[in-house]
This record gives structure tokens, C-alpha cells and sequence, in this order.
């Protein structure tokens, strides 16, 4: 199965939850707005990837989860996006939520998007106990232990001169915990011991921390045509980032550095247990900046 098979099943399950919904047609509406608006799809393309590299064969109900994970990942841009927080008019190349429907609505598109992953995954053909584990370490990564504390430490930060270790603090949380569940979801799915499942998620935390370092990197040199949403809002929101604090070329050096150890942990686990690292070692090549 190829990327844009794996990516149409993601797109499916996210389409056969929201296509028949009767209520409240304007959240749907504002809801299916942010999903459609595409990106990457990084999460829940690395979380199937991942399990392919297992050798577990892609089934719906594998891409049921990884569509509750960009739907958790979605409902975070609509608010990060809002006027209290990031205020930005753009994301991925279109006038934000709130733009289009307002900040009332634009809360509770965000809202529905991070209620409504748990009964997709709940919903899923898959053991009890996977589920009860998927939906546990989901919420972990999402609420005031992961994402939502990160985004806490980067608007408190705002204006303060961080520490790197303060730094790695906020984005491990912000945005590096939703990066490393995809490898410990492929891990629970595919059985895997919970030695194992930890090196998968320190995978998952390397590959998350380089991809800040790039994000940041990109707010101070790449274009709007380039990354689809306002550049340099860090500079103007007065928040401590890599380039701020490391420079330019060390920070673009400390993340493929990050790049670098992702791909030795990756050959670490392929040798203890069936697994094709070399679809994920491309991923990590595309986050590398000037390689």
C-alpha cells in the first residue's frame, strides 16, 4: 500500500464519521472546513508507516485511529490560530476558522475536534484493551499533560528569554508528544513489548523536536507561498525559538543532529525486532533542512 492509498483511508474515515451528521450543520460545516484545508498528514501517515514497517497488514480500523489523531491535530490549529492565542488569519494557504465562521464557532469546531477522536477510536473493530491503551496515551498526549500544557509554557515563555532546556520543555509537549504517538500507537497495535514501545516514542520525541527546530526555522526564512501561513509570527510574538536562542546555522545544525539520532534509534530497534526502517528513515531525510 503507497502513501496516497494510505492517505485515502485516513480521508475515508474522517468522511464516514463526519458525511452523515444531522445536527448542528454549521459545526459540521466549520469542522470539515479545517479538515479539508490538507497539509501533510504527517501524524496519521507515520502512525500507518509505522505499522507497515511491523508487518501489520493496514486495515480501516488502523486508519480510524490515525484519523483521530488529525482530528486532535486539526481542532489544535483552529485554536491556536484564534485572536487570544497565535491570532493568524492564514493556515495552510486559507483564511483560518475563525476567519470564515467566526470565533464562536471556530471554539467549538476546535472543541468537537478534540471530544469526537475518542468515539471514532472507541467505535473501531480492534481488542478492548487496545483500544483502553490507544485512547489512554491519546488523551495523555493531547490535554494537560501534553499539548494543551506545551501551548500553556509557550504563551507564558512569550517574551522571556528560555533556556534551551526551557525550549525542549515547551515544544516536547506543544508539539512532540503528538509526533510520538504514531510510533507508540503502531506499537500497541502491532503487540509489541513495552521496551519496544518506548523506543518507538523516543523515535516519535526526536522526530517532534526536529520538526519544531524546522518550524522555527522556516518562520524566519521560508515565504507564505512556502509554508501557507503567516512567516515570522514567533519574531513579532516576542517568543523565545531555536534560531533566537542557538542562531541561525545551529539550529539548522541541531536539527538534523535530532534527525541523526531518530535514525540511529530506528536501526537500534530493526535489529531486535522485524521492521523495515527505511520508509520511515525517508521521512526523517524530509525534515532535514539543507540536506
Amino acid at each position: 500500500m503507497n502513501k496516497q492509498e494510505k492517505l485515502a483511508l485516513v480521508e475515508s474515515a474522517l468522511e464516514d464519521f463526519y458525511g452523515n451528521q444531522q445536527f448542528a450543520s454549521s459545526l459540521r460545516e466549520a469542522v470539515l472546513y479545517s479538515i479539508h484545508a490538507g497539509g501533510k498528514r504527517i501524524r496519521p501517515y507515520l502512525l500507518l508507516e509505522v505499522l507497515d514497517s511491523l508487518q501489520v497488514p493496514i486495515t480501516q480500523e488502523h486508519a480510524q485511529v490515525a484519523a483521530a489523531l488529525e482530528m486532535i491535530h486539526t481542532g489544535s490549529l483552529i485554536h491556536d490560530d484564534l485572536p487570544a492565542m497565535d491570532n493568524d488569519d492564514f493556515r495552510r494557504g486559507r483564511l483560518t476558522n475563525h476567519k470564515v465562521y467566526g470565533e464562536a464557532l471556530a471554539i467549538l469546531a476546535g472543541d468537537a475536534l478534540f471530544l469526537d477522536p475518542y468515539a471514532l477510536i472507541a467505535q473501531a473493530n480492534l481488542p478492548s484493551q487496545t483500544k483502553v491503551d490507544l485512547i489512554s496515551n491519546l488523551s495523555l498526549a493531547s490535554g494537560s499533560m501534553g499539548m494543551v500544557a506545551g501551548q500553556v509554557l509557550d504563551m507564558e515563555g512569550e517574551g522571556q528569554q528560555l533556556s534551551l532546556e526551557e525550549l525542549q520543555t515547551i515544544h516536547a509537549n506543544k508539539t512532540g508528544k503528538l509526533l510520538a504517538f504514531p510510533f507508540q500507537a503502531a506499537g500497541i497495535i502491532a503487540g509489541l513489548d513495552e521496551n519496544l514501545q518506548r523506543q518507538l516514542k523516543t523515535v516519535g520525541e526526536l522526530i517532534g523536536l526536529a520538526f519544531q527546530v524546522r518550524d522555527d526555522v522556516l518562520d524566519v526564512t521560508a515565504s507564505f507561498e512556502e509554508i501557507g501561513k503567516t512567516p515570522q509570527k514567533d519574531l513579532q510574538a516576542e517568543k523565545s525559538t531555536y534560531p533566537a536562542l542557538l542562531g541561525l546555522d545551529q539550529a539548522i545544525a541541531f536539527c538534523n543532529q535530532t534527525l541523526d539520532q531518530a535514525n540511529a534509534k530506528l536501526e537500534e530497534i530493526s535489529q531486535v525486532v522485524s521492521f523495515d526502517k527505511e520508509p520511515i528513515v525517508k521521512i526523517v531525510e524530509s525534515l532535514r533542512i539543507n540536506g
